[in-house]
C-alpha cells in the first residue's frame, strides 16, 4: 500500500526515485530508527549473512521481536515518548511534580509488552495515582498530566492532549478565533472542560515541606458558577463578552454537564471519545511516519486541522485505517514503514528528483531518504556501544549518566508549550564536548579490551583493520582518498598503526557523516 501510493506520487510529479541504499547503510538506518543506536560490526555481519531477499525482513523482525533487543527497543521508544509527553527536562527540577523515573518506567513496560497504542493513550489521558515508583498507588502514566492540570485552568493539559494525540492545535484558539479556519475559541474551552475535575496533590516528606511525590486525582468540580450539577466554565471573548462552555469533544459530541465524578468522569469520557476518533489514527500514523522518514504528511506534523493539506491524503487515511485494524500494533506499523520502498532508498538528491527537497519548502515526495541529524540520545547510545560501556552499572546509574550528558544539549524555548530542542549546532562548548568528552575518550581509548584494541588484533592486514574501522563507524569501507590519507597519517605517526587508527577513529566519530541518519 505504501509503495503504491508513494510511487503514484512520483508518476504524478514526473520524477524517478533515488537508487536503493547500500545494504549496510540500510542496516545502520534500521538500527538507529528501531532501537536507537548504530549496529556493531558483528551485527552487520549477521545481517549480511542472511539471504539478500530476506535480509531486511529478518532484521526488522529480530530488532522488534528477539528477546536480545527487547530492553534496547523499549528504552529507546520510552525515551522518544517521554521527551514528547513531558519534555527532555521534564522531571529534572526539584520543584517539578513530574517524576521522570515514573514516566520512563511506565513507558518502558508498555513498549516491552507491545501495549496497543490506543490503550496506552487511554491510560495516559485517564490515569490516576502517584507519580513515584515504590509509593502506594503508583501509576507512572500520571506523570504525563500531573504538571499540566493545576496551573492556568488546565490549559496546558488540554492543549497537550489535543496536539499530541489528535493533531489538533486548539491552543491557538484559547484567546481568539482561529484566523484561517472554522476553529473557534468556544472549541478550546469545551475541550478544556474535560480536565477541570482533575487535580495534582503534593505529598510531602514526613515532618518537612519537601515534596516527596505527587498524586493525580479526579475530584468533583463545582464549575465557575458554583453549581456542580451544572459545572460550567466561563471564558472571555476579545470583545469583552463572557461566554459559557461545557465539555464537548472536537467532533461536536457532548457529554453530561455534571461536575460530580460519580455522575460523569470527564477524563474517562474523553478517553473513550478519543479512541472512537479517526483523528487518533491519523495522528499516530503521521507522527510515526515522520520519525522514520524525516518528514510527516503535514507540516507541522501535529497540526492536522481542517486548514492543513496532507502530502499523501489517501495513503494517510488508508494507513490510519490499517493501524486501527491491526489493533494499534506499533510493531506492525514500524514493520510496514521500514520494509517499504521509500525507506530503502539512498539519500542522494539527483537530477531525476530535484524538486523533492522539503528543506526548501517543497512538499515531500519521499523519492529519496531525507538526511537528518540523529538525536542526542541516539548519539549517546551509539558512542556507548562503540566504547563497550553499555552494561556498566544498574539501569538507574546508566540513566543518570545519560541525563547528565544530555543536559548539555537541551535548549528550552519560552513558549506556552514549554518547547525544547536538542541540537548539535556547532557551538564551541558542544564541539569541545564531542571532541574531548568522556564518551569520546572512552570510545577512542586503546587499553586491552577496548574497541580499538580489538580492531588492532583483527584482520590479516592493516587494510583489513582500516576497513573494520570505517564499517563500525560509518557502515561503509573507506574511499581511495581516505585510504591514502590513512597511509599519510601512518607515516606521520612514525609507522605507529595504533596511533594512526586512534586518530582516524576520533575523526570518524566527530564527522558529520557519523551524526547523520542517511
Amino acid at each position: 500500500m505504501i509503495n503504491y501510493y508513494v510511487e503514484q506520487g512520483w508518476t504524478d510529479y514526473e520524477i524517478s526515485p533515488a537508487k536503493e541504499a547500500d545494504e549496510l547503510i540500510w542496516c545502520r538506518r534500521a538500527y538507529l530508527d528501531i532501537i536507537g543506536r548504530i549496529p556493531t560490526i558483528e551485527e552487520m555481519q549477521a545481517f549480511m549473512a542472511d539471504r539478500k531477499s530476506e535480509r531486511h525482513a529478518k532484521l526488522v523482525e529480530r530488532l522488534l521481536y528477539d528477546d536480545r533487543y527487547t530492553e534496547e527497543y523499549s528504552n529507546h521508544w520510552a525515551t522518544v515518548w517521554a521527551n514528547l509527553l513531558i519534555g527532555r527536562s521534564g522531571g529534572m527540577d526539584r520543584g517539578d511534580l513530574t517524576n521522570r523515573d515514573g514516566m520512563m518506567k511506565y513507558l518502558r513496560d508498555s513498549f516491552a509488552e507491545n501495549k496497543p497504542y490506543d490503550r496506552m493513550v487511554f491510560e495516559l489521558v485517564t490515569a490516576e495515582g502517584t507519580t513515584k515508583p515504590g509509593t502506594e498507588g503508583f501509576n507512572g502514566a500520571v506523570n504525563f498530566l500531573v504538571d499540566k492540570v493545576n496551573e492556568e485552568k488546565a490549559v496546558l493539559a488540554a492543549s497537550s492532549v489535543s496536539r499530541i494525540f489528535l493533531g489538533q492545535q486548539v491552543q491557538c484558539t484559547q484567546c481568539h478565533n482561529h484566523p484561517f479556519n472554522d476553529w473557534k475559541q468556544q472549541k478550546f474551552w469545551e475541550f478544556n472542560s474535560f480536565f477541570r475535575q482533575t487535580r495534582a496533590l503534593r505529598r510531602f516528606v514526613d515532618g518537612t515541606r519537601d515534596i516527596e511525590f505527587a498524586e493525580l486525582v479526579s475530584e468533583d468540580f463545582a464549575g465557575e458558577a458554583g453549581d456542580p450539577r451544572d459545572a460550567l466554565v466561563f471564558y472571555e471573548m476579545r470583545n469583552g463578552l463572557t461566554r459559557v462552555a461545557y465539555p464537548v469533544f472536537t467532533d461536536g459530541t457532548e457529554i453530561g454537564r455534571s461536575g460530580f465524578v460519580e455522575d460523569v468522569n470527564r477524563r474517562v469520557e474523553l478517553g473513550h471519545l478519543m479512541l472512537n476518533s479517526e483523528a487518533l489514527d491519523l495522528m499516530a500514523v503521521n507522527r510515526h511516519w515522520s520519525m522514520f522518514f524525516g518528514h510527516g504528511f503535514t507540516r507541522p506534523i501535529d497540526d492536522m486541522g481542517p486548514h492543513t493539506n496532507p502530502s499523501h491524503p489517501v495513503l494517510l487515511e488508508e494507513l490510519g485505517a490499517a493501524f486501527r485494524k491491526s489493533s494499534y500494533n506499533i510493531k506492525e506499523l514500524i514493520t510496514w514503514m521500514t520494509l517499504s520502498k521509500p525507506y530503502s532508498l539512498a539519500s542522494t538528491l539527483g537530477s531525476n528528483n530535484t524538486i523533492d527537497d522539503p528543506s526548501v519548502g517543497e512538499t515531500p515526495k519521499f523519492s529519496r531518504f531525507y538526511l537528518r541529524q540523529i538525536s542526542a540520545e541516539q548519539l549517546y547510545q551509539s558512542l556507548l556501544t562503540l566504547s563497550g560501556g553499555n552494561a556498566e552499572g544498574t539501569y538507574e546509574q546508566q540513566e543518570q549518566k545519560r541525563r547528565e550528558w544530555m543536559r548539555q544539549f537541551v535548549v528550552t524555548f519560552g513558549t506556552d508549550e514549554g518547547d525544547e530542542a536538542t541540537t548539535f549546532d556547532g557551538s564551541i562548548p558542544q564541539a569541545l564536548m564531542l571532541f574531548n568528552g568522556d564518551l569520546t575518550k572512552n570510545a577512542t581509548q586503546t587499553k586491552p579490551g577496548s574497541f580499538l584494541a580489538e580492531i588492532g588484533t583483527s584482520g590479516k592486514t592493516a587494510t583489513d583493520r582500516l576497513n573494520r574501522l570505517y564499517l563500525a563507524g560509518l557502515a561503509r569501507r573507506p574511499t581511495k582518498r581516505e585510504t591514502k590519507l590513512a597511509g599519510d597519517l601512518y607515516r606521520a605517526n612514525g609507522g605507529d598503526e595504533a596511533e594512526m587508527m586512534q586518530d582516524l577513529w576520533w575523526a570518524i566519530l566527530n564527522s558529520n557523516e557519523f551524526i547523520m541518519q542517511h
